[in-house]
């Protein structure tokens, strides 16, 4: 697959997120936005008529970017089952200071509503591990400690010691039926 060109509506997605993540949450202004993007205010709008419409885009491109780097994960070695893959991106995801999600709450911020598509795929994901995992248990234990982990990198809770994070993760992945040892 080759890779996709980057375009302006591109551009401004990425701007968005950096100055979302920068200003902080609910501080997002288009005007900052097209500035980052190195494009115009009218560009801008051309591309994403409201800023609303820009945050919709926004969370559909995180959610998107993430089920196309789980499919890449899980896909690259087929000795790796899809709960292994779900455990390792979440947790490449989680220590990447630079991909924190904070503009996640510009986007709820605007508009409450944007938590639905989030809702749906975090079911559709979970139903997808589900049909994938032979042991619910392992499934529910690991799934929920993963998204608590995500939870402590948005809000940045830094409660886990590095030992203890790399502890977690290690048992996560032994749950999940796959060798431990990924870097902490």
């Amino acid at each position: 697959m080759k890779p996709r060109k980057s375009n302006s509506r591109d551009k401004i997605l990425a701007a968005a997120a950096d100055v979302a993540r920068e200003a902080g949450p609910g501080n997002l202004s288009l005007d900052a936005v097209a500035s980052r993007a190195g494009i115009s205010k009218g560009g801008l709008l051309y591309n994403f008529p409201s800023k609303a419409k820009l945050m919709q885009a926004l969370v559909e491109q995180h959610l998107q970017d993430f089920a196309s780097a789980l499919e890449d994960i899980h896909s690259a070695d087929g000795r790796k089952n899809l709960l292994s893959a779900y455990i390792r991106l979440s947790v490449e995801e989680c220590q990447e200071t630079e991909a924190s999600a904070s503009w996640i709450f510009s986007a709820i911020a605007e508009d409450p509503e944007f938590l639905t598509p989030i809702k749906t795929f975090k079911r559709q994901l979970f139903e997808r591990l589900k049909a994938k995992t032979p042991d619910l248990k392992a499934l529910l234990v690991t799934y929920l400690a993963i998204e608590g982990l995500r939870s402590m990198t948005l809000f940045e809770f830094h409660t886990l010691e590095d030992e203890e994070r790399q502890l977690l993760v290690d048992s996560l992945l032994a749950l999940a039926g796959t060798d431990a040892g990924i870097a902490g």
